[in-house]
């Protein structure tokens, strides 16, 4: 794949933020409407989480083999399918009249999500192959994730009121159809593996049931499906052990850097979405807001995140390597949520609440970006799809165990101060306040994750079987006047990011 001019690559760019936005706005704006869904469409109690449930569990599933798939038959391929699926669930859902259709349409939605979102990263990386600019363009990648999941509350609650829930997926539709014919013009074609190189369908049978399985264990199943998940995925590791063309070649997921910005984007996204699960409930239980006033009282947070991701997070990148920024932002991102421990039954958001928002958004804004820049770090260019995908399940397993542990803690404590007497706002703000302690718990120990597993620079082995030279796909290979893919060594990467950022105005 070509790298293609500035003008036509920004507005790639936009395509693939855009698709994103929808996604992460799907996660928030459906939890504004659930009473509603669940009035209308005779829910029981416990069956309307299946609303959310039943798109994480397709989501999450399909991201590693959606992933793949982006490496056999070109992410822009899978980009476009997930972008079709997740258009036309979205018109399901909203003219769904049934709860059993709903929830199908939900899961649809999911699995086109998973198709488009595995890709992305990895089409960002073919984008930007230049380190500097390649900060840049996550950096907005993040600002879009973090002032999407905050928006998505104010549009679930302005969209529910107006227009009633169906619209809040019927939205999509018009949308998915502009960015749709937008990426046919803007995306770059690139050529794929082929099938032959690895679609191990066992294997991907495998891995999608143990994922999928293990999301529902998290969310609704407990701890027999939990041990079936684990039996199944363990089946696919064996799996890999042996096929002839493994989906997930163990030699890649045996690295060291790679396990290691594996587990720290699973603390960091269950740190993010654990914390944004909480303190939504806060600000509603304890604080007083409603909905939208919630969705406005997170609006800080991505207006930093988007400051620090866009101009300082690509500087100080370039300054101090990827690694050092990581790690000064989880610290700051772990002050932001210690500050909410202490926080009173009656707060004051002024003085109580958004000192500690506008903290984790430093923290956050620099943070994302150096933990995808790291983890793609430790991709070869035919593996940009697995990892990516690997990096996107990292990313969904962290936002269902940071729900689940933080949701279980604060109800818990909450329950044990109301035995002992405490009123009921104070007993929330007790149980509140341990899951923020949990929270920064998270950070915690994904700095030591960094610290400690991610020392030596990102080194891809070329004697690895996994990691065969791709043969050339595009003119990029011979052309001079197009920017080389950056070197595999991090140091040198980053020294390369210092001197592109210099050159600047």
């Amino acid at each position: 794949m070509t790298v293609p001019v500035q003008p036509r690559r920004a507005a790639a760019l936009a395509v693939l933020c855009v698709m994103a936005l929808m996604i992460v706005l799907d996660s928030t704006i459906v939890a504004v409407a659930v009473p509603a869904i669940q009035a209308d469409l005779g829910f029981s109690p416990a069956g309307v989480a299946w609303v959310v449930n039943g798109y994480l569990i397709g989501f999450a599933g399909l991201l590693l083999l959606a992933g793949r798939l982006g490496d056999l038959v070109g992410a822009r391929r899978v980009f476009l399918a997930g972008l079709v699926v997740f258009t036309a669930a979205s018109l399901l859902c909203g003219l769904a009249t049934t709860a059993p259709l709903l929830v199908a349409g939900r899961f649809v939605q999911g699995v086109g999500g998973a198709l488009a979102s595995a890709v992305i990263f990895s089409l960002i990386v073919r984008l930007y192959p230049e380190p500097g600019a390649q900060a840049r363009a996550i950096g907005v990648y993040s600002f879009t994730q973090a002032g999407g999941a905050a928006f998505g509350f104010v549009a679930g609650g302005l969209l529910t009121e107006a227009a009633g829930w169906p619209w809040i997926f019927l939205v999509n539709v018009p949308i998915g159809v502009v960015v749709l014919v937008a990426a046919l013009r803007v995306v770059p074609r690139e050529t794929g593996l082929g099938l032959g190189a690895g679609l191990d369908v066992s294997g991907a049978t495998l891995i999608t049931a143990g994922l999928s399985l293990g999301v529902y264990a998290i969310v609704d199943g407990g701890p027999w499906y939990g041990l079936a998940a684990f039996l199944l995925v363990t089946a696919f590791l064996i799996r890999e052990r042996y096929a002839r063309s493994p989906l997930a070649p163990l030699p890649v997921l045996r690295r060291r850097r790679l396990l290691g910005t594996g587990a720290a984007v699973v603390l960091i996204f269950a740190t993010g979405m654990g914390f944004q699960f909480v303190n939504a409930l806060f600000l509603q239980r304890v604080a007083g807001l409603d909905a939208i006033g919630t969705g406005l009282a997170f609006v800080p947070t991505p207006l930093v995140i988007g400051v620090m991701s866009l101009i300082v997070a690509p500087r100080v990148t370039a300054r101090f390597g990827a690694r050092p920024v990581l790690l000064a932002g989880l610290g700051v991102l772990a002050a932001g949520l210690l500050l909410l421990v202490p926080v009173p039954a009656d707060p004051s958001y002024a003085t109580d609440i958004l000192p500690a928002l506008l903290i984790m958004g430093l923290g956050i804004g620099v943070v994302i970006p150096a933990i995808i820049m790291l983890a793609m770090s430790n991709a070869a260019p035919q593996e940009t799809g697995l990892v990516s995908g690997l990096t996107n399940t990292a990313q969904q397993a962290g936002a269902a165990l940071g729900l689940a542990v933080l949701a279980v803690i604060a109800a818990r404590v909450t329950e044990s101060s109301l035995a002992s007497g405490v009123s009921e706002v104070a007993a929330l703000r007790d149980g509140y306040s341990r899951a923020y302690l949990t929270a920064a718990g998270f950070a915690a120990a994904a700095f030591v994750i960094a610290a400690l597993a991610l020392r030596r620079p990102a080194t891809i082995p070329t004697d690895d079987p996994a990691v065969t030279p791709a043969p050339p796909t595009s003119a990029a290979a011979t052309d001079p006047a197009v920017t080389p893919a950056p070197p595999a060594d991090a140091a040198a990467a980053e020294r390369q990011t210092c001197a592109l950022v210099a050159d600047q105005p």
